[in-house]
């Protein structure tokens, strides 16, 4: 009520109500009709009230629900509402019909359908009144609309409620405050479905009820709505946007989730400009997720309009029918295809039939035959939904078996439709544990006996259990003989993101479980969780231990193994024998000469990895918590972990792990994050979940449908005319690590090309990731040469990708990749050893030179220009303590026999980085597209700080990143260590697609065997070339059956004679310019005629008047001599 009342067992009047062990003897009419008399004639609203909670409790204790109809109570509420003279008597009824909303439904449910659907219902009595010039009568009804929305079921508010609002609205006579109050509850329920942090496990499955039912009616609200989104009362208009902003969060789609606030100002402003617009954004949508009834609902009538408006253009029909194409193919339910497809067919054969491209003819064609396969034509297993009416039928026949109704026919009347829609919602959602409570209280009051209400209930529930057996499949029994030994109701947050909702985590002893999902979807956060004792329901350590492998491995680097893992408290007490006999069976042999003395620090990553799974081995985990457990590890490494994983029985694994080829191996069920922020499991390997889940055979294709990176395109490398031209080149290179006792790469001879595509293979610790550090000039060679094209610009991701990064966790990736190219420069080149000044090199600095221009000996200050030269480049010398007009252009070669590499190569990059970020404005809109190209998404690319990021999104800010300055060069160091499959998908498409070169490391056979042409094998230093090989090109999804493309090519790499283990020359086969030094010759120039110079002045004026007729920031396009005419 609006205001505090007196508990109605203190009521300020006498109430005639027997006290009895059953019912109470029903009241006389006059007894009823002093008290309505009372209510209606108070002379206060306290005691009004008091009057009506002194009926309700009358009624209920006798008569009950019978009372409404048989002494007239409803029709007296509806007469006093409607007096006109008297604001007491419209106020009174506004609170006795709060009372009844009030206290009815919770103690006689049938009393709902009376007050929903019997004569009309009593909804639009109290909607009316909210129109009422009386504040006390407005109050009053909105108490009693609030009473009633709170004690309605999720089905009841769906099959009740929202039909009596939709009838409310669809009246021209109904009042606007009444209509505001309408949409206002139909806020109401759309904001308790909403998925939500802090609820019990019961309010969970009402949210989960609600969302769903709401979503298969979408298609009857979203007109309803919008057609209030155009009143011409304001309040009515304003009401309306905020109803249908709530109904359209019910999707649970991300994909169109960005787009909606565009679509509803679509609807609230439509014309044929911003209907193009949003068919634009619909277009530049990439989707992903599965299709529903409820996308569908809000999307079809855009897409109507576009086809079917007579001035649509060929480019929006064309990005019409695409949309319409891949909208259908994530369109699993042929039921939800058959509601909605149908009022697009028309449309789209309009275009087949009357659009004058040929490509737009085509496309709409093969729409056609898309939305023909989504709604089931050729199918004859599609299971159909159930009807209220369906449900009658086997109500009605159990009813009858149990003695049928006892009276009150007319009630029936309207109870039997409201309760068979709330079991039909229930059947159709496969919510069948909810059905007893969706019939035995509702029939409990007209049934004879006391237990047959229930007895209907249980068998109606029975019937419609076995009805989803039969369609559905029986579910497998709980394992016989099984030890449980977790089984936990969570619900999993991180920061304000709500990650999974009321789910289950059930684990069996020994079984080996693969957790899939989505980058971002919440994988590590929960083994995290569970490691530090944080998840709700899970046992905790002293119960049952459990150890967290993860794939980010930072140990102590100045200690040796053995130290290293008896320091940990938890395991010291095993004792030095057994930690090195363990150690010693995970491969590090024990002695001073052995890998157990070695320094941590000195480990590749696979052994890092093998250490920290010799540390949950002496932890005597219960529970192996195993994040990407094959990051690192070579092929024979894998087959090890995958015998050691299946031999231990007695240890319960959980896995993630985008190795689809590991996760067949080793598990033996599948959880899975579904789009509802649940846990679906599976039992079986991967290969099994697929069969059952087919949208996931993005597991075994290399595929860019669900995650799409595109690579910007590099560069022109000046003097590099041809593709197989060495770009970067290593000679007769050796690296030994400081105090090492030999070298880690011996004699090495290779070269690179813009057609590259490189696998470098080998067992770990074998020399692969400081290969590609002498490459990109991470390191310097301890003797040999390497040389690269001055202009050269190399993307670098390491082998531990997160080191780019883990110095800017406070940032955003957008802050980042400012900070990172604010200068024009990329800052992480400054910050290779190749580039950092040594003593040395200072000392190089201060000495005095004398280039033989009879100026005397000078120190050189800066270089500060570089030009063309003959077939090389002179650079511009600022020397030390003179003016800038006194600068002298010194060669290449020159200052390289000076001694000024470093000098030299910093204004390379610097000139190599400035032309790459030549078309690149470093605002946040534009990073901010970029990061979207890279497949992170611009919300979180812009707010969320890198620290809160997944690995798997870390390594995408890695990719963007390297990728801003549009490399020539793209170097991968294990790229696939930290990506969930669809990522991976993408990654493989935009490396085949990429224009420049590419070397990368990889254990994992399916990325290396689609992507490269040539392998070069690194076994103990020693580089080897083997040869060509055929790239599988049937590993991606977009491939024909059993392609295959031979390499292109070869890049320079020495190749042994068989039986010879050193590196022999340089090679010669395929690659131009093998030999000598890397040298590239400029242009030469031209001498042009007197009709040349007309021409070009022509051109050159033409490039100018158009350039003034561009939008304003155009930049001016050059005037060269060498330009391209």
């Amino acid at each position: 009520m609006p205001h505090p009342v007196t508990p109605p067992s203190q009521p300020t009047m006498i109430v005639p109500v027997k006290v009895a062990d059953g019912a109470a003897p029903p009241p006389t009419q006059a007894e009823v009709s002093s008290l309505l008399d009372t209510i209606f004639t108070a002379k206060t609203s306290a005691a009004s009230i008091d009057a009506c909670y002194g009926l309700c409790e009358l009624l209920l204790n006798s008569v009950g629900f019978r009372g409404l109809q048989q002494y007239g109570v409803l029709a007296e509420i509806k007469k006093a509402a409607a007096d006109k003279k008297s604001g007491l008597r419209r106020e009174s009824a506004q609170n006795l019909l709060g009372a009844l909303f009030e206290r009815f439904p919770p103690r006689q449910p049938i009393s709902e359908a009376i007050f929903l659907l019997q004569d009309g219902g009593m909804v639009a009595c109290a909607l009316d009144a909210l129109a009422d010039k009386g504040s006390v009568v407005r109050d009053a009804a909105h108490y009693g609309l609030d009473a009633l929305f709170a004690h309605l079921s999720a089905e009841a508010l769906v099959v009740g409620l929202l039909p009596a609002l939709t009838s409310y609205l669809s009246k021209a006579t109904g009042k606007w405050q009444g209509t505001v109050g309408a949409y206002r509850l139909m806020q109401k329920m759309a904001d308790k479905a909403k998925i939500s942090a802090g609820t019990t496990k019961e309010q969970a499955q009402e949210q989960d009820i609600l969302r769903e039912a709401m979503g298969t009616k979408l298609a009857r609200l979203i007109p309803i709505v919008e057609n209030g989104m155009h009143d011409l009362k304001t309040e009515v208009e304003k009401q309306a946007h905020k109803t249908m902003t709530s109904i359209t969060s019910l999707l649970s789609n991300d994909d169109v989730a960005p787009r909606t606030p565009l679509l509803i100002e679509t609807m609230q402003h439509p014309s044929a400009q911003s209907l193009q617009k949003a068919i634009h954004a619909l277009s530049q949508t990439t989707f992903v997720a599965i299709v529903t009834s409820p996308v569908l609902a809000l999307l079809t009538p855009f897409l109507e309009r576009s086809l079917n408006t007579p001035t649509t253009s060929q480019e929006v029909l064309r990005q019409t029918v695409v949309i319409v194409e891949n909208l259908t193919k994530l369109v699993h339910d042929p039921i939800e295809a058959r509601t909605f497809l149908p009022k697009l067919q028309p449309g789209v054969k309009s275009v087949v039939n009357r659009a004058s491209l040929p490509e737009v003819r085509e496309l709409a064609t093969r729409a056609l035959a898309v939305m023909d396969k989504a709604m089931g034509n050729d199918k004859t297993n599609v299971v159909e939904r159930i009807a209220g009416d369906d449900v009658a039928k086997v109500l009605d026949a159990e009813m009858q078996k149990r003695g049928g109704l006892a009276d009150d026919a007319d009630v029936y009347k309207a109870l039997r439709p409201y309760v068979c829609d709330m079991v039909a919602e229930d059947v159709n959602h496969r919510q069948l544990h909810r059905i007893p409570a969706r019939i035995a209280p509702y029939l409990q009051s007209i049934m004879p006996g006391s237990a047959a209400h229930e007895a209907v209930a249980a068998a109606v529930h029975s019937f419609y259990v076995e009805e989803d057996h039969r369609k559905f499949g029986v579910p497998e029994k709980e394992d016989d003989g099984e030890v449980e030994i977790v089984n936990a109701d969570f619900s999993l947050a991180y920061g304000g993101m709500l990650l999974l909702s009321h789910t289950n985590l059930r684990l069996l002893k020994g079984h080996r479980y693969g957790l899939c999902g989505r980058n971002g979807a919440g994988k590590s956060t929960l083994m995290k969780s569970i490691a530090g004792g944080k998840l709700e329901g899970f046992p905790p350590q002293d119960v049952l231990r459990t150890c967290y492998v993860e794939h980010n491995q930072g140990e102590d680097a100045d200690i040796s193994i053995l130290e290293f893992v008896s320091k940990d408290p938890t395991i010291a007490k095993e004792g030095k024998e057994r930690i090195s006999a363990v150690l010693e069976e995970f491969g590090f042999t024990a002695g001073p000469e052995g890998r157990q003395s070695q320094k941590v620090g000195s480990l590749s990553g696979g052994w890092k990895m093998k250490l920290a799974l010799a540390r949950a081995m002496l932890q005597r985990a219960d529970v192996l918590l195993l994040d990407e457990p094959t990051n690192h590890l070579d092929v024979a490494n894998i087959k090890w972990l995958e015998n050691y994983l299946k031999s231990h029985t007695d240890i319960t694994s959980l896995i993630v792990s985008h190795d689809s080829g590991f996760l067949d191996a080793v598990t033996t069920d599948i959880y899975h994050y579904e789009p509802n922020k649940k846990l679906g499991h599976y039992k079986g390997n991967l290969a099994a979940f697929v069969e059952v889940r087919p949208e996931a055979k993005s597991y075994y294709t290399l595929s860019a449908s669900n995650v799409q990176f595109k690579f910007p395109p590099p560069g022109i490398l000046s003097g590099v005319k041809s593709q197989t031209r060495a770009i970067i080149r290593m000679t007769n290179v050796s690296y030994t690590y400081p105090n090492a006792p030999k070298p880690s790469l011996a004699d090495v001879s290779c070269q690179l090309t813009l057609s590259s595509r490189v696998a470098i293979i080998g067992p770990n610790g074998a020399g692969k990731s400081t290969l590609i550090k002498l490459l990109t000039g991470e390191v310097i060679p301890t003797s040999g040469k390497v040389e690269k094209h001055p202009n050269l610009r190399i993307g670098y991701i390491k082998q531990h990708a997160l080191e780019h990064v883990e110095m800017h966790l406070e940032k955003t990736p957008n802050q980042y990749l400012q900070w990172r190219y604010a200068h024009g420069d990329d800052r992480e080149v400054h910050m290779k050893q190749t580039r950092l000044l040594s003593d040395k090199d200072r000392e190089q600095m201060d000495k005095f030179i004398d280039v033989g221009d009879g100026k005397g000996r000078r120190q050189i200050e800066a270089l500060v220009g570089r030009q063309k030269y003959k077939k090389t480049f002179q650079y511009e010398v600022k020397w030390r303590g003179f003016l800038p007009k006194h600068n002298t252009m010194i060669s290449r070669e020159t200052l390289l026999e000076l001694g000024f590499d470093k000098l030299v190569q910093e204004f390379d990059d610097h000139e190599a980085s400035r032309e790459g970020l030549g078309y690149r404005e470093l605002q946040p809109s534009v990073i901010s597209k970029h990061f979207e190209d890279l497949g992170l998404d611009p919300e979180i690319a812009n707010h969320n700080e890198i620290g809160s990021l997944s690995g798997g999104q870390k390594v995408k800010v890695v990719i963007a990143g390297a990728m801003w300055n549009n490399p020539h060069l793209l170097v991968l160091d294990e790229p696939t260590n930290f990506l969930d499959r669809d990522s991976l998908g993408g990654l493989a498409v935009a490396i085949r697609d990429f224009k420049g070169g590419v070397v990368m490391i990889s254990h994992n056979d399916e990325f290396v065997g689609a992507l490269a042409s040539e392998q070069w094998h690194v076994v103990d230093g020693r580089v080897t070339h083997r040869g060509q090989t055929t790239i599988a090109l049937d590993r991606f999804e977009d491939s024909k059956p059993g392609s295959a493309m031979a390499s292109a090519v070869n890049s320079g790499l020495n190749t042994p004679n068989p039986g010879s283990s050193a590196v022999s020359s340089a090679v010669t086969s395929g690659v131009e310019d093998n030999g000598g030094e890397l040298k590239f010759k400029a242009k030469k120039k031209k001498k042009m005629t007197k009709k040349d110079l007309k021409e070009r002045e022509v051109r050159r004026r033409l490039r100018h008047i158009e350039w003034l007729n561009s939008p304003k920031g155009t930049p001016h396009p050059l005037d060269t001599d060498d330009e391209a005419e």
